[in-house]
């Protein structure tokens, strides 16, 4: 069967988060709390190794291990969409490769970032690793994140051609997502990939959703996804996201909104707020640094807001004592 015609989740995916100790190295032990969470959160599949999962302050062999240790985890409860990105292109083979082995149902992989090359040589880089493996291919269309911005008709030939089966739009225009899923392409799996505009990809008929809420709160974002997607109802799903939008702003509030201005990280708020409301999944790699109290206590509020039963958070207990 072609790669671009299995199918993948639709719904509501997970970009799992990698818990680490204080000297940098994977906290195994945390792991599979949070992936049963998330589960238990009623996600749809689950994306290590995504943004969330820090893989760009990781090397190769310690996402290998991570990748066996998180599908280990998952155990075929729901699709696993394993992030294997690199600038190289044989690199991002080989970490392909591996996590086909290790039993990926998908990969999703952002362009080689940071070197610029030509939008022949992206798309030449997502055929070359759609020859190494048989498993369906999500590119990562991050712009932000990568400097590299394929433009929609370079898309839709690799989506002909089979080299990819999915993309995760992080666009922060909506009409770019929006073009592709009016492109009529058969075997196309488009994802909402920044909060910023699911609302809008969803309405136009996005198959899922893959960012920082389904990530932080999923059931939240499932509720809003089966409003707009299964039931069609506009007005509901208006009242649902005016409820979720305030944390969608807050946590990407130093990298898109006020970018210059100091602000808190969005892993450390992810991981602040994965920790306050389930399983604790520690802090992230530096240089993102820990969550103040002061924004700690008013993610809390944010949280509770959202219905979510939130523990006090260890800075407000060391303050208290």
């Amino acid at each position: 069967m072609p790669k671009a015609a299995r199918d993948l989740p639709h719904g509501i995916v997970a970009s799992s988060v990698t818990p680490f100790k204080p000297d940098g190295s994977i906290d195994f032990a945390k792991l599979k709390p949070h992936i049963d969470w998330l589960i238990e959160e009623r996600v749809n599949g689950i994306s290590p190794l995504g943004s969330s999962g820090e893989f760009f302050a990781m090397e190769s062999d310690a996402r290998k291990r991570l990748v066996e240790a998180a599908i280990e985890a998952i155990d075929g409860r729901v699709p696993s969409m394993v992030g294997t990105h690199h600038y190289s292109t044989a690199i991002t083979v080989d970490l392909s490769k591996h996590a086909e082995k290790a039993g990926a149902d998908s990969l999703l992989i952002v362009p080689p970032y940071y070197g610029l090359p030509t939008a022949q040589g992206v798309m030449d880089h997502y055929r070359r690793i759609a020859d190494a493996v048989s498993i369906p291919i999500v590119m990562y269309h991050n712009s932000a994140g990568t400097n590299v911005d394929l433009g929609t008709e370079h898309m839709i030939k690799l989506f002909e051609e089979g080299a990819l089966a999915g993309v995760k739009m992080s666009h922060l225009m909506p009409d770019r997502m929006v073009e592709l899923l009016q492109a009529g392409l058969k075997r196309a799996t488009i994802y909402a990939g920044i909060d910023y505009v699911a609302f809008e990809g969803l309405s136009h008929g996005a198959h899922g959703w893959i960012s920082a809420i389904p990530s932080m709160t999923p059931r939240m974002a499932a509720e809003m996804y089966e409003t707009l997607t299964i039931k069609g109802d506009l007005v509901t799903a208006r009242k649902q996201w005016k409820r979720l939008a305030p944390l969608m702003r807050f946590v990407f509030q130093g990298s898109h909104i006020s970018r210059n201005a100091p602000a808190p990280h969005w892993a450390a708020i992810m991981k602040t707020g994965l920790s306050l409301i389930g399983p604790d999944v520690g802090q992230p790699l530096l240089p993102s640094a820990p969550l103040d109290p002061e924004n700690t206590a008013i993610l809390a509020d944010l949280l509770k807001s959202l219905g979510y039963r939130v523990r006090q958070p260890k800075a407000a207990k060391a303050k208290a004592a």
